[in-house]
């Protein structure tokens, strides 16, 4: 996931980074990313110490849990503005992309002063929460009984940081006219910050209404600050949506249930399909419901869900597991494991297809990331494919569909999240899609080689190898062989926790990275920075959806939800396959992970009202989101190909993988006939 790279938001535009603005947030972003990629290999150090000291010598500390959780927080919040600047922030592009390119400005620069105002008021309402945590001297439960503004303090920095490195691409994309423009919205953002100073922690209301000095005051410098940078038009565009949402969300309080949620669902997607960043659109549309849709405005939930949704150390195995990934990509292994298998499978009719879909479940063994397993087969398979003679459409099906093994064949990241929001044993998930990965990666096999009989001409002649070579190819396994019994092996046996095991591997990776030559100060540090992006991005999504699920719970519309399905009387089969067209479609415009986070405090309860096991749905959601994100027009993994093949027709790798698509279909049918696929494995180790 981490070796992902998206073009700049600025791209094309004029070079402005000799403006005082300009260069002051880079610098201060930089620093910031510095730090949290320090942040990063610090954590990753200590769980490893943690593991050796208990498993070794029986001494296990009291302090590596709480501080590396610390850690994962400002890894997280202080990366937000440096994965801003690398346009990082997942959004939905399929509608926008059809307006010209000035209409397309326009439309990402409301977006951005939107996304702006909910970040402002996020860090208002964070440096609130720190500072009445230190007045009150509140400390962690733990062992360690830490201040807590002390690990908070990063989250109000960070989210500061944030919203000056979105004004700086508002100043890329229409920059003042004059000079003097420049210095308006500094002015106006200083002003602003010491106003919300003078109000400190007072919640100062305007009697007789909901509203507050603080969110008056930052919407009113918000005004300013476009009517200075991005001109009338753009103002009056973006005050026009605030104030109709806010309208329409005020004077819908005590509405129906149903209307309620057609409003808030309704409102996400039309800002998603606009072209908000998925986060800014869940993080604005639960703004609104915290601050109109409930009997008194609630904003403070902003900061306790920031913290809340990141304060924990299960998380902590993403960045570790994105770690491990980006230094085996580095080091060069990846390569030798797709020869070895290409030379294992070389007279097997459409060989390489096979070895590459053995490559990506081999990698997705120790990766846990699909568009990880996606950028490293898209560089080393594809070109070798291609220039053999394999047909395009076969080549990047079959890739893209052995990249989606990244999410199913654990550690999954997907799996990690998803036992976190709904309280499920990571360990157990793991162990759950362990024989559906591996049977869905011989179902590929299965599908390539009927492709290859039935289309003799999108393959060449397979290639024979002698016993030696194939017996000296295995060299290049051995590393995957040696990574993959450190991960899972120390997982099962108890060695370390599912957390632990990330970082346990991400030790390993950079050892052997370090034993090839393949990794210097500057490339490290290059793969620690682009982790933090990818962690920071994906944990913005988990906090937006936290607030948007907290203002769905709070007007109870789960429930609602689950009495209306269960009022239907409607057989599980039947919600089932309601829940999988509900998928598809949203798979089609939405983010994997985003979506899966938007959709959970919905979706579950149904599923486990209607006596579905949570470690079946957790795989068959996991294979939903695969399908995601091979499924056009927004499928990521797609995108990621085309990216690396640029001479390559963006048809040919759609049209590649609709095959592979409507297998998964059929593979979760066969799942919700048997059950046992998903249930037996964990009911043994358990």
């Amino acid at each position: 996931m981490s070796e992902v790279q998206t073009a700049p938001l600025t791209a094309g535009l004029p070079d402005l980074d000799r403006t005082p603005v300009v260069r002051i947030v880079d610098r201060i972003s930089a620093s910031a990313g510095f730090i949290a990629a320090i942040a990063l290999a610090a954590m990753t150090a200590i769980v490893c110490y943690e593991v050796t000291s208990r498993f070794v010598f029986n001494a296990p500390t009291t302090w590596v849990t709480e501080i590396s959780t610390y850690l994962f927080v400002a890894i997280v919040f202080l990366g937000l503005a440096e994965a801003q600047r690398a346009n990082a922030h997942i959004k939905v592009e399929v509608l926008v992309d059809r307006f010209r390119p000035d209409h397309r400005r326009f439309l990402e620069l409301v977006g951005l002063w939107l996304g702006l105002l909910f970040i402002a008021i996020a860090a208002w309402q964070t440096a609130r929460f720190t500072f009445l945590e230190y007045a009150h001297d509140a400390r962690d439960w733990g062992l360690l009984g830490t201040p807590q503004w002390i690990p908070q303090l990063p989250m109000t920095v960070g989210y500061v940081l944030f919203a000056a490195a979105i004004l700086r691409d508002i100043y890329y994309l229409q920059p003042p006219r004059t000079a003097l423009g420049q210095w308006i919205v500094p002015a106006a953002a200083m002003a602003l910050i010491a106003l919300l100073l003078v109000l400190g922690s007072i919640d100062a209301r305007i009697p007789g209404t909901r509203f507050d000095w603080g969110t008056i005051a930052i919407c009113a410098a918000m005004a300013v600050g476009i009517i200075a940078w991005s001109g009338l038009r753009v103002a009056v565009a973006s005050i026009a949506v605030a104030a109709l949402l806010g309208v329409a969300f005020y004077y819908s309080r005590g509405a129906s249930q149903l209307w309620l949620g057609l409003l808030l669902g309704g409102t996400l997607c039309v800002l998603l399909f606009l072209g908000m960043r998925v986060a800014f659109a869940m993080g604005f549309v639960g703004m609104l419901g915290l601050y109109f849709l409930l009997p008194l405005p609630q904003l403070p939930v902003i900061a306790d869900r920031s913290w809340t949704s990141i304060n924990t150390f299960t998380l902590t195995a993403v960045p570790s597991f994105v770690l491990m990934g980006a230094l085996l990509v580095r080091s060069g292994i990846t390569s030798e494991l797709f020869d070895a298998l290409v030379k294992w499978f070389g007279r097997t009719p459409g060989g390489l297809a096979h070895a590459s879909v053995a490559a990506s479940a081999t990698f997705a063994a120790v990766c846990g990331s699909s568009l990880a397993t996606a950028a490293t087969l898209g560089s080393v398979a594809a070109p070798e494919m291609v220039k053999r003679g394999y047909s395009a459409r076969l080549t990047y099906g079959i890739i893209a569909a052995g990249a989606t093994l990244g999410i199913l064949i654990p550690p999954s990241i997907a799996m990690i999240i998803y036992g976190n929001v709904v309280g499920v044993a990571v360990t157990q998930l793991f162990i759950a899609g362990i024989i559906p990965g591996l049977l869905l990666a011989a179902l590929f096999m299965v599908l390539g080689l009927g492709w290859t009989l039935l289309v003799p001409t999108a393959v060449p002649p397979g290639e024979a190898y002698s016993i030696r070579e194939k017996i000296s190819a295995l060299v290049g396994v051995l590393p995957f062989v040696i990574l993959i019994l450190g991960v899972l092996g120390s997982l099962y046996f108890g060695i370390a926790t599912p957390t632990e095991a990330g970082a346990f591997g991400a030790a390993i990776a950079l050892v052997m990275a370090l034993a090839r030559h393949r990794l210097t100060w500057a490339t490290f540090y290059e793969t620690l920075l682009d982790t933090v992006k990818v962690t920071s991005f994906i944990m913005l999504i988990v906090i937006g959806a936290a607030i948007l699920s907290w203002v769905f719970d709070f007007l109870r519309l789960p429930r609602a939800m689950v009495q209306l399905v269960t009022d239907a009387d409607l057989a599980p089969w039947l919600v089932m396959l309601i829940i999988v067209i509900v998928y598809l479609i949203l798979g089609c415009f939405i983010e994997s992970i985003a979506m899966m986070l938007m959709t959970l405090s919905v979706t579950f309860p149904i599923v486990v009202a209607m006596g579905f096991d949570p470690l079946w749905f957790g795989v068959v959601l996991v294979l939903l989101v695969e399908i995601g994100l091979v499924t056009p027009p927004v499928g990521l993994v797609l995108f990621v190909l085309k990216g690396m093949s640029p001479d390559v027709a963006f048809r040919d790798i759609t049209l590649g993988v609709v095959p592979f698509i409507v297998l998964m279909l059929a593979f979760i049918a066969l799942l919700y006939a048997f059950p046992g696929i998903v249930t037996w494995l964990p009911s043994q180790v358990g």
